[in-house]
């Protein structure tokens, strides 16, 4: 029989042994200490990236946070002025709710337009005195002409007020001032929206359940343009909008202030019914529709939350899911 001992190169199953003479080397109890096993698992508040760990971060920074705004008496601009989008000069506030809202806020306005034979309600009337106490030149034009600077796809009912580009305010503002005020912030920050009428959907929403304002990002979103002011009835007015030029790192900021961030997604780790932190500062952050929350704000999330809804095939937009959101945060801070 052939003695292949010698030549088990590429031979299944083959084992190199050692050199004739030499004592197998043993693995010094390493394998002892393998079998061992890790130590215990941590609990689930103790693990960064766990839903409970992360809660249990953000309660650590708000009672941080709390003391250190508990002296503060006036918010302070962290940022100072926010980036202003490159807009037009100026921009048509179309409705009567819309404009008579601007007037009364003492929105900047430059020029007042009103349709011929416009038919007069109260609305109206109250939009001319306004405009007359304040010296808003008024300008009546044939109906044609009015559909065509604000756009033949405008419901404008008769009227359209001319306001400067918008003013943004800083995001840190917006929770400092909540803080002054001996209040709960609630802060919508959006992430991707770029539908106006969404937009201005969730200023009104804001407006309505106690919100302290909106977040939009510097790029890949809609600002507020006169689409939105007209979505928001006039909310927009007396809601202020902040703008971010990197939404995760404003996030983060606002984190280090002492407040939640929560994003809304189908997929949650919490289901809304069920979140236990209504009641803490919050920023709901909405995505948009089709894409929902990005990567980095999501990471950047102390909880994911999930709307209940009957149906798995049927879905929110971001503006009814804002809604939704806000009236149910309201609901448990008015039962404390």
């Amino acid at each position: 029989m052939k003695n292949v001992s010698g030549n088990r190169k590429g031979r299944p199953g083959a084992v190199r042994s050692g050199r004739k003479g030499n004592k197998q080397v043993g693995s010094g109890g390493q394998g002892a200490q393998a079998l061992e096993g890790r130590k215990p698992t941590p609990k689930a508040e103790d693990r960064p990236y766990h839903p409970a760990g992360k809660r249990k971060a953000a309660k650590e920074r708000f009672d941080a946070a709390r003391s250190r705004h508990g002296a503060s008496s006036s918010p302070q601009n962290r940022t100072g002025r926010p980036p202003q989008r490159k807009t037009d000069d100026s921009e048509l506030v179309t409705g009567r709710n819309s404009v008579l809202e601007a007037l009364r806020t003492k929105t900047p306005s430059t020029t007042l337009y009103v349709a011929a034979r416009i038919e007069v309600d109260d609305r109206v009337k109250e939009i001319l005195t306004l405009a007359n106490h304040r010296g808003v030149p008024i300008m009546e034009i044939m109906r044609p002409e009015l559909d065509r600077i604000t756009g033949h796809d405008s419901v404008h009912q008769g009227v359209a007020l001319k306001v400067p580009a918008y003013e943004y305010a800083v995001a840190e503002d917006l929770v400092e001032r909540a803080f002054s005020r001996d209040q709960v912030p609630l802060i919508v920050a959006l992430d991707g929206i770029t539908d106006p009428r969404n937009l201005g959907a969730i200023i009104r929403s804001t407006a309505a359940f106690g919100g302290h304002g909106v977040i939009v990002p510097q790029r890949r979103s809609v600002g507020v343009t006169a689409s939105a002011w007209k979505t928001s009835a006039g909310a927009a007015a007396r809601t202020p909008v902040a703008m971010a030029p990197n939404l995760t790192q404003t996030l983060k900021s606002l984190k280090s202030m002492g407040l939640f961030v929560l994003g809304l997604d189908g997929d949650g780790d919490v289901q809304l019914d069920a979140l236990e932190l209504a009641d803490r500062p919050i920023v709901i952050v909405v995505g948009s529709e089709g894409k929902g929350l990005s990567r980095l704000v999501t990471e950047t999330c102390d909880a994911i939350v999930s709307i209940p809804i009957s149906s798995a095939t049927e879905s929110l937009n971001a503006g009814i899911a804002a809604s939704v959101t806000l009236w149910e945060v309201a609901r448990r801070r008015r039962a404390e």
